[in-house]
């Protein structure tokens, strides 16, 4: 015998299956991407609507007791604005008879724009310390406040006490408010106010460092000399007693458009700022404040004094100093006589309220009487906004849109969680219920399906390299209490199947096998041909990989003794139950799959024959012309097609085949992939049946919808489950949200065991399912995501070979 070396330095050229199989997986790498990029793309849009949508409290103290040693005596007792000179502290009061009207925690979309039209009513402006957040949930409503003439300030991104953060947090806070209000309304700000601050008496260790370090920054902090307590719900006579100044000083005073219930801050506002004003006080913004505590900048020529005090800011660890300039180098400054003049001297300070006295084209554009006409009320009220631009307001918008996606997606999922969780509420209720009529109907002693089967019948085993598992096959028939001929198809494997075969037949005493060899051409040719070759009219198929108990093909026959009948399913289980994976499959297979098909008996709508155990009549198959090529999955597609010939496919759970399940992810993707992207191609080319009458109209209007709803759309979404409980646990309620998850596991573990129960297994195997629950849905969710793209983009896939072991021998001793 001669052996023929192949030339140094040549390779072998691929086969035809080599190639198609290199450019399959070519074409499946940029799917598989895209669906793990679609569950990335998910999981960041839940993170975020989650991140945005946390939970803003009262302004209760959070570090009650806290030292103030080291914040000085005059920031401690100073006015509400608080400003950083060269890293010194000022302040400013607020000038007599004037209100500088906050409110914090907004944009609320039922509150915010109620307290709009209360300030455009009565004409008065006001300063919204915005929370981040809400800002980009809400931006049209930020985009209105500003375009009316009121201030806007930083109340942080997510409401979070800035004294417990990190500075790198701290940062995140203020820049991404920034960007949310430049998204908003195309503009940034220089005012700040702190979560869970009130009065500067407030300020302690902790905080101080952060009003200082913003300070440095350019912010100017601003307090509260007077709390209306609206938070509390006092009621509206009390809210405007508590937000009413003693005497005739002046006062910030805080109110809250968002954060909780305010209706009683929208009952007490029109009456408080009416009865302020009969006082004679007038209202102003921030901004408005700080220009009016402004010397006044007069001509030479004039013959009064300059107007104005500097007694309005106190500079901590000396004596009082003049007010810090509020005037931009870039803009002239408006007197409360409408006068003009130029500032000086300015400081990072400065820039913190810079433009507060840009020229205005009327009076009392800084006297905070909220009569301002032309732009002069508009710039020295806003005098904190700067107009953003560059890549800061294209991050802002960019910003807007994610939320707003956000906003749109994760209700969106909401809604379609409740539907999957109806459905799969819905499914286990019909599953238990009629896998129970089922069970009871065909284990009764009287049930019979007419005279019993005895005749031979065809048995056939299309095999494409199954050298491990194509004796344990042959040795399991060869134990077969009917009476049968075998029928072995070879789809050119190159591992010598079909040498093997031969020599398992001759050592088994087996004279009623036949091995039939052919080129490659995929399963459902070599099935074809098998049932062209068949002695009989009925056939049994089944996997190169699986084996059958002795009586499996007596009980699988037997429904034939009814002329309905035109092909029956057997039962799957799977043999190498043993590993992680294989138990997964196990409970899969006795409950997903067996349970199903007890269900799908009763209503006359089996959707899938398993190829590892099925038997048709011979007539039947070729009436619907074989097994098609059209389709990944032909054992689905020759089902529904017998279903619309008028045939009843009924479902033998006696029937029992153990097969080798796939022993590793990649492999066990690889099938699943197989199997859900040949569904949605089976219900797609029978799709007609949805509108056709008589049996082929009843299987599309009870069995495709039943399939479409449990087989695609409810695996799809049924991560959600999931993925919506770990949202919960992090931003909602953590013990009500993992209650909840193992309420629904439970009614899982309930059904899994009435299907283990119905099929004499094991309950050991049921330990498994929470991880299963974890793990194993979540691939599978992919799956069928890969899969449904492959459908959309027109892919297509030939019959693909899994690696086997051949460890799946004889049933005996399988529980």
């Amino acid at each position: 015998m001669t052996t023929t070396t192949p030339s140094r330095g040549r390779r072998r050229a691929p086969t035809r299956m080599e190639r198609a199989a290199g450019k399959a997986a070519a074409l499946q790498r940029p799917r598989v991407i895209l669906a793990l990029l679609l569950l990335l793309g998910l999981t960041c849009v839940m993170l975020l609507d989650g991140y945005l949508r946390a939970e803003v409290g009262g302004d209760e103290r959070v570090r009650d007791g806290a030292s103030a040693s080291k914040v000085p005596d005059k920031v401690l007792y100073g006015g509400p604005i608080l400003t950083f000179r060269n890293g010194k502290p000022v302040t400013q009061t607020i000038p007599k008879k004037t209100i500088v009207l906050t409110f914090d925690d907004g944009p609320n979309p039922t509150y915010t724009p109620t307290v709009l039209k209360i300030l455009k009513k009565y004409d008065v402006p006001a300063t919204f310390f915005l929370v981040g957040s809400m800002v980009s949930r809400y931006p049209d409503i930020v985009k209105q406040m500003v375009a009316q003439g009121e201030e806007v300030g930083i109340h942080t991104f997510t409401h979070v006490d800035l004294s417990y953060q990190s500075d790198a947090r701290v940062k995140r806070e203020m820049q991404q408010t920034q960007l949310a209000l430049a998204g908003a309304a195309g503009i940034t700000t220089t005012l700040f106010r702190a979560p869970y601050s009130s009065e500067t008496d407030a300020i302690d260790n902790y905080s101080y460092p952060v009003y200082k370090k913003l300070g440095a920054e350019g912010y100017t902090s601003v307090f509260v000399d007077t709390d209306s307590d609206d938070w509390k719900q006092p009621g509206v006579a009390k809210i405007i007693k508590w937000a009413t100044p003693s005497g005739t000083s002046g006062s910030s005073v805080l109110f809250h458009d968002a954060g909780g219930v305010r209706s009683q801050t929208m009952k007490a506002l029109p009456t408080y700022i009416e009865k302020m004003k009969a006082k004679g006080y007038t209202f102003t913004t921030v901004s408005g404040a700080i220009a009016k505590n402004e010397p006044a900048q007069r001509p030479v020529t004039s013959t009064g004094a300059a107007a104005g005090t500097s007694t309005g800011t106190v500079e901590a660890g000396g004596q009082p100093s003049a007010a810090p300039s509020a005037v931009s180098s870039a803009a002239p400054s408006t007197a409360p006589g409408g006068t003009a003049g130029a500032g000086n001297g300015q400081t990072p300070v400065d820039s913190a309220v810079g433009g507060a006295g840009a020229a205005g084209g009327g009076t009392g554009g800084a006297s905070g009487n909220g009569s301002g006409t032309g732009n002069g009320r508009t710039s020295t009220l806003q005098g904190a906004h700067r107009q953003a631009t560059g890549m800061t307001l294209y991050e802002g918008k960019a910003l807007i849109y994610a939320v707003s996606v956000a906003e749109w997606v994760v209700p969106g999922l909401a809604a379609g969680l409740t539907v999957v969780g109806v459905a799969v509420m819905s499914r286990f209720g019909m599953m238990l219920i009629l896998a129970r009529r089922h069970y009871r109907q065909r284990n009764k002693r009287r049930f019979s399906w007419g005279p019993t089967v005895t005749r031979p019948v065809t048995v056939i085993v299309p095999a494409y390299n199954e050298k491990e598992c194509i004796a344990n096959t042959l040795e399991s028939l060869a134990k077969s209490t009917h009476p049968i001929e075998v029928i072995v198809v070879d789809d050119g494997s190159s591992d010598g199947t079909s040498e093997i075969a031969r020599e398992a037949a001759r050592s088994f005493g087996m004279t009623n096998v036949r091995v039939i060899r052919q080129e490659n051409a995929g399963k459902p040719a070599a099935l074809n041909n098998g049932v062209r070759s068949a002695s009989y009219d009925i056939v049994v198929m089944m996997d190169g990989d699986t084996v059958f108990e002795p009586d499996t093909v007596r009980h699988l026959v037997q429904p034939f003794a009814d002329p309905e009948v035109g092909a029956v399913a057997g039962n799957a289980k799977v043999g190498n139950r043993n590993t992680i994976i294989g138990a997964w499959q196990h409970i899969e297979y006795v409950m997903g799959f067996n349970l199903d098909r007890r269900m799908y008996d009763l209503l006359r709508c089996m959707p899938t024959i398993p190829g590892a155990i099925g038997a048709f009549r011979r007539e039947a198959v070729l009436q619907v012309g074989g097994m098609s090529e059209d389709t990944l999955a032909e054992d689905t597609d020759i089902t529904i097609a017998m279903h619309r010939e008028g045939w009843r496919v009924v479902y033998q759970e006696h029937a029992k085949a153990w097969t080798e399940a796939p022993a590793s992810l990649k492999q066990l993707w690889s099938q699943r992939y197989r199997w859900s992207y040949g569904t949605m191609q089976a219900l797609w080319k029978h799709r007609k049946s949805l509108t056709d009458k008589g049996p082929s109209g009843r299987f599309g209007r009870v069995g495709m919808p039943l399939v479409v709803i449990f087989q695609i759309i409810t695996p799809v979404f049924a991560p959600l489950i999931d993925v919506f409980t770990v949202y919960s646990m992090i931003f909602v309620d953590f013990w009500a949200s993992l209650a909840m998850w193992f309420a629904v596991l439970g009614i899982q573990l309930l059904c899994a065991a009435y299907a283990f129960r119905l099929d004499r297994e094991k309950y050991r195997y049921l330990l498994m399912m929470p991880l299963q629950q974890l793990a194993y849905r979540q691939m599978m969710y992919l799956v069928l995501i890969h899969s449904s793209i492959t459908a959309l983009t027109g892919g297509r896939l030939r019959w693909q070979k899994l690696k086997r072991t051949g460890e799946v021998g004889t049933p005996a001793g399988a529980s």
